[in-house]
């Protein structure tokens, strides 16, 4: 009776397996041929991946200070709140270049060129992100309004401006009073349409906003932090 049982569940096996088995070749024909839809992206070629410099050159009569600063990340619409490269053909949209992208979100990268900057300087005590848990003396808030390439107006087809807008605000510590705010804004039009010379005129246009930004935020909260209000003795 086992050897009768043994036998019919080894036939029963065998059944199973030539049901299965062109299932498991058809299975496996749809993964040679059909990889892409699977994986959505693998037959195209990977974005190029584009960096910024700070800025390292300053005015000589920049001030040196003993306070500590923070720098926020720049607020930033939705559209600029992307690790992709913006640009624009019509003043009320938005579009973006192919196969090319920041190596971060743009607020996160102008945060940390920011910083950077800021050190390169020399003119500081310490500076730092919101996430370094510095005592700052002073937070710096920006606004990052425009970071686009722009073909706009005449020759379209041609090299783009880039234009590069900050909003900034130094707010005393801890009494959160903004002492001053600002708007600078620096436009470069590329050498040519290419993706190198308009990443080079990124760069340009940023450099000489953050320049700015640095010279303005040193010499603004030198004179603040002199007029800043003392904590009045307590006589005992």
């Amino acid at each position: 009776m086992n050897e009768l049982t043994d036998t019919a569940n080894r036939r029963n096996t065998s059944t199973r397996h030539l049901f299965l088995w062109p299932t498991i070749l058809a299975a496996a024909a749809f993964g040679a041929s059909g990889c892409s839809s699977i994986l959505p992206g693998a037959d195209r070629d990977p974005p190029q991946l584009f960096d910024l410099s700070p800025k390292s050159t300053f005015a000589p009569d920049i001030p040196k200070v003993d306070w500590q600063l923070i720098v926020e990340r720049p607020v930033a619409a939705a559209g600029l709140s992307s690790s992709r490269i913006a640009l624009k053909r019509h003043p009320l949209r938005l579009e973006y270049y192919a196969k090319t992208s920041w190596t971060d979100i743009a607020p996160k990268m102008v945060q940390t060129l920011m910083v950077e900057s800021f050190e390169n300087s020399h003119r500081i005590v310490a500076v730092g992100r919101e996430s370094a848990g510095l005592r700052s003396d002073f937070v710096l808030k920006t606004e990052l309004r425009e970071f686009q390439a722009e073909y706009t107006g005449r020759g379209k087809t041609g090299a783009p401006k880039v234009r590069v807008r900050i909003n900034a605000k130094l707010v005393l510590m801890p009494q959160r009073i903004i002492v001053a705010g600002m708007t600078i804004e620096k436009i470069v039009t590329a050498k040519s349409n290419s993706m190198a010379a308009i990443v080079r005129a990124y760069d340009y246009a940023l450099g000489k906003t953050l320049k700015g930004l640095v010279g303005w935020t040193l010499k603004t909260g030198f004179k603040a932090w002199k007029k800043r209000p003392r904590r009045s003795r307590i006589s005992g």
